[in-house]
């Protein structure tokens, strides 16, 4: 049987969208059809969203992203003011972004891993397999303890996920980590990052240490209430919105219903103006995650007129879309809006 040193030889390599100039080639699928053509639209959609100077843009993460490379293409989004707020899954946040600002990697699985034959033989190792990528276990535990070494130094009280991620990048600073992490440059840059569903990840196991080493004491908590209404208060902020979905699941959801919720506080809420979804889902199994952007507008969530659903795997859309607005240029003229400070600063950890 392999070491586990044998196995964690090829680290993951992000892509990076100033190498690729993919302009040329997404113009090009305008004239093609089927997911070409859609593709196409959701990049001219996103470039819209970045040139209307009203629009403050949300991007949703769902799905093993950071883990498939992609982590780079989101850390550029930014660093070069393309998105305004993050909403995400905790697995892309916490276990997988944080986890290599500690200084971890994700590898490259060899084929014959892929079955799941050899599960097993990985458990044994203490290696965690996310389809055709390695994580160490044993990696992954550190970064629940140092989740639970900020948590052991902030003010015991109720927190959104918001503040606790952005003590997480003021952690990173202070220790100075790897910065080339979407939580670091979101809190250099003011972007807020939501994991509505916080404790669905590393973020749970050390969160839970630390509330069972406080016992009946004052200890930190997670309010995703809070969440919801400091996201919304984004919405009632800044009345136009754009939407870039990866994936589907509680970011999605969550970023849509702000629009309802405003409305239900006594606002008047445009529906997101823009809308891109890049999913994998299919409307026959019923998925939420498939509903489609034309579904959310009978709700009230989403306007028709600038929405594109491309049904495509993340790893292939993603730098195609993102790439193609980058090259463009298209956010060179937008003012960043700093988000975070309309919602006040955590404290910083102390440890």
């Amino acid at each position: 049987m392999p070491t586990k040193k044998d196995l964690l030889q090829s680290p993951i390599r992000h892509i990076e969208m100033p190498q690729h100039d993919v302009v040329g080639l997404v113009d090009a699928m305008k004239a093609m059809a089927f997911s070409a053509r859609d593709l196409n639209r959701a990049a001219e959609i996103y470039v819209r969203m970045l040139e209307d100077r009203e629009c403050g843009i949300i991007l949703c993460l769902a799905g093993s992203l950071i883990s498939a490379g992609l982590k780079q293409v989101f850390v550029d989004m930014v660093r070069n003011n393309m998105v305004d707020a993050i909403v995400s899954t905790g697995a892309n946040i916490v276990d997988q972004d944080f986890f290599e600002a500690l200084g971890f990697r994700h590898y490259v699985a060899p084929e014959e891993y892929k079955s799941g034959t050899l599960d097993g033989e990985l458990r044994e190792l203490m290696i965690d397999r996310i389809y055709d990528t390695f994580i160490d276990e044993e990696e992954l535990r550190a970064c629940d303890d140092t989740v639970k070494l900020i948590a052991d130094g902030l003010e015991p009280r109720p927190y959104s996920s918001r503040e606790f991620i952005r003590a997480m990048g003021a952690w990173l600073e202070d220790h100075r980590k790897n910065d080339n992490s979407i939580v670091y440059q979101a809190w250099r840059h003011d972007v807020p990052v939501f994991v509505p569903a916080f404790s669905d990840c590393s973020a749970g196991f050390g969160l839970v240490a630390h509330q069972h080493e406080r016992g009946e004491e004052a200890r930190v908590t997670i309010d995703s209430v809070k969440d919801f209404y400091e996201l919304t208060q984004l919405k009632m902020h800044n009345p136009t919105t754009g939407i870039f979905m990866i994936g589907g699941g509680v970011p999605k959801n969550f970023t849509q219903d702000i629009v309802v919720c405003a409305e239900v506080l006594g606002y008047e809420a445009p529906m997101h103006k823009y809308a891109v979804q890049v999913t994998v889902a299919d409307v026959r199994d019923g998925a939420l995650s498939s509903s489609t952007l034309k579904e959310a507008s009978s709700w009230g969530k989403v306007d028709t007129t600038f929405e594109q659903m491309v049904y495509s795997e993340a790893t292939i859309a993603v730098p195609l879309i993102a790439g193609y607005a980058f090259h463009k240029g298209a956010a060179a003229a937008r003012s960043a809006r700093r988000w975070a400070q309309a919602l006040g600063r955590v404290p910083l950890a102390t440890t």
